[in-house]
């Protein structure tokens, strides 16, 4: 195993056989993007590890895979948004005829612990593999994150909190054995103490990369109470609420003051100018240069 491992990346992949080869590694997260385009076979290899789980989520149709446990030898084919969970603990070795992509999202076996207790289920040291399956909902979250891994620099650490709180309480509850009520169920409202708390403090944040770590701890709450709560109060997700108070906050630099663009965004949490466009156009309808205009005229 030793010299096949040889001169592979972090996921047992061949680095030059790949023509996508993304990461992004932020707030407890790791991200990948794989992709190859061959007719040929390729070959993943890597020695087990105490890194956690690996989800893979296959992008594209036509995926053909074998992977071999001892001398066992397993086939399967992935459609579009077709599943896999891998433990890093188990050697693995796959064999993979022609092109594949796949978006894959890693967490650690002490994540997937803190996850199960802040929602009050079992905690599990491993979990049963799995390979072409279908699960919309982990596919649904994985594929999320795809902008993530496009505009790293525009990716904020309340979204990739949210989504990987999300694929871990699933994957608890699917994979995991289940075993307790996930904090949705019959959840009250946060009290208007705790909301205004909670709205003050991603308020006074606004250009920073606040985590769900920090919004939840300013209201003595763990994560996912914290999240689910803020969601039932709201009608929106944290990050959600804050991208919203983000565009507001610029609307109201762009009318009533001539700084630049370029110091409104900065001074909203806003990668750059263009990043403020965007959001500018999704929420108002239009550009911010726009509106300076108009509102002047």
């Amino acid at each position: 195993m030793v010299n096949q491992v040889a001169n592979r990346d972090s996921l047992g992949c061949s680095p030059k056989a790949l023509a996508t080869d993304q990461e992004l590694c932020r707030h407890d997260v790791r991200l990948y993007r794989k992709a190859v385009v061959s007719e040929s076979v390729s070959e993943v290899i890597l020695p087990a590890s105490d890194r956690g789980f690996l989800i893979g989520v296959s992008m594209a149709p036509g995926h053909q895979r074998s992977i071999y446990r001892g001398r066992a030898r397993n086939d399967y084919e992935f459609a579009p948004g077709s599943i896999y969970l891998r433990n890093f603990a188990e050697d693995y070795r796959a064999e993979i005829v022609g092109s594949f992509d796949f978006m894959l999202f890693e967490l650690s076996a002490s994540h997937l612990r803190q996850v199960a207790e802040e929602v009050r289920m079992r905690p599990v040291e491993g979990m049963p593999e799995h390979a072409a399956c279908d699960d919309p909902v982990l596919s649904n979250l994985v594929r999320a994150l795809i902008p993530a891994l496009e505009r790293p620099l525009e990716t904020h650490g309340l979204f990739l909190d949210q989504v990987s709180l999300a694929i871990a309480t699933h994957l608890l509850h699917r994979y995991g054995g289940g075993g307790g009520e996930a904090l949705c169920a019959g959840l009250p409202p946060l009290s208007h103490r705790l909301e205004m708390r909670a709205k003050e403090f991603l308020d006074a944040n606004l250009a920073r990369d606040v985590s769900v770590t920090e919004v939840a701890e300013s209201c003595s709450m763990s994560r996912g109470y914290f999240i689910r709560a803020f969601r039932e109060t709201t009608g929106v997700t944290p990050y959600r609420w804050l991208l919203a108070r983000r565009v507001e906050r610029a609307r109201q630099l762009v009318e009533e003051t001539d700084l630049p663009l370029a110091e409104i965004a900065a001074a909203c949490g806003f990668s750059d100018q263009s990043h403020l466009s965007r959001h500018f156009v999704q929420v108002l309808g239009q550009p911010p240069g726009r509106l300076r205009r108009t509102g002047r005229n």
